[in-house]
């Protein structure tokens, strides 16, 4: 009796070190801290929950700190006024071209040749673009051609065009419409040829025929990538511009640029620079507008 009691004392001691006790706690899995990522305007940052002047001044200071470091250098002397005029010298020569009225005569001359270029060339490219993004046939003739010109630099152009075209304007014109059909051409085609099967596949079952897929579901969804070709064939058109007031010109800014090098009027040369840059911004304005105009749905992303 004495040893089964004893057995069984054995194999509870050995069941309660083999055992789990009661008292343990579970093992709790750890998991990374989530972080709410949902926006709200206690966590979006200060800037941007600044004012739009607030915003507008803060843009226009950095610029107006470059002037004014700039003019004291000039002042100071530690730059000469032939290699970089100050700005104030820069000022009177706008005065002296908006007197004579040569400034106004050459911002309208060299937009209209800008702009003529820009609406040749972009509808060649469109065209092109849609031809060869939405048929076969399209795709076989041009693509390949022009994927070739597209790497030949428009200006290495430029003694073809005046044996073609001579000095007058037609060169000008065609120097600016080979730069600018190339961007649409290919963001046109890329944009065409980006549409999801999907997409197309839901039109079909909805009876849309090959008219009406293109219009309704092929060009509104290939409309951001054609105005991003736009945007860039519209800085390809004062690249171009510059190059081709360079061609005998008679009037522009480019003839403005041309006189005034060979007065050695230095404070000339840098208004003509302005004029240009500030054409430049007009022009991505007046596309920002476009895109806005265009693309209702499209939201910005912004960070903070």
């Amino acid at each position: 009796m004495t040893d089964t009691l004893s057995v069984f004392s054995d194999a509870s001691e050995t069941a309660a070190r083999t055992t789990p006790s009661a008292s343990a706690a579970p093992r709790v899995a750890r998991f990374p801290r989530l972080e709410d990522l949902s926006p709200s305007e206690a966590k979006s940052s200060r800037w941007r929950q600044a004012s739009p002047w607030q915003r507008r001044a803060t843009r226009l200071l950095v610029p107006v700190l470059i002037i004014a470091a700039w003019q004291f250098v000039s002042e100071v002397g530690l730059v000469s006024d032939y290699v970089l005029p100050a700005p104030t010298a820069i000022i009177a020569a706008f005065q002296e071209l908006i007197v004579t009225g040569e400034l106004q005569r050459a911002i309208v001359t060299s937009s209209a040749r800008a702009i003529s270029g820009l609406v040749i060339g972009g509808t060649i490219g469109l065209v092109l673009g849609l031809f060869a993004g939405l048929w076969k046939l399209g795709d076989d003739v041009f693509d390949g051609p022009m994927q070739m010109l597209r790497m030949v630099p428009s200006i290495a152009l430029i003694p073809l065009f005046i044996v073609w075209f001579g000095i007058n304007e037609s060169a000008k014109i065609a120097l600016i419409i080979t730069a600018t059909a190339f961007p649409i051409y290919l963001n046109t085609y890329a944009g065409v040829r980006g549409v999801d099967n999907k997409l197309i596949e839901a039109g079909i079952i909805f009876g849309l025929d090959h008219r009406k897929l293109a219009r309704r579901i092929i060009l509104p969804t290939a409309l951001p990538s054609i105005l991003v070709g736009l945007r860039y064939a519209a800085g390809s058109s004062l690249l171009a511009l510059v190059a081709a007031e360079q061609i005998n010109a008679r009037s522009g800014i480019g003839y403005i640029l041309t006189i005034a090098n060979q007065n050695q009027r230095v404070d000339i040369i840098m208004a003509g620079i302005i004029v240009y840059a500030l054409l430049g911004l007009a022009l991505a304005a007046f596309m920002s507008f476009v895109e806005r105009v265009s693309l209702p749905w499209r939201t910005d992303i912004v960070l903070g």
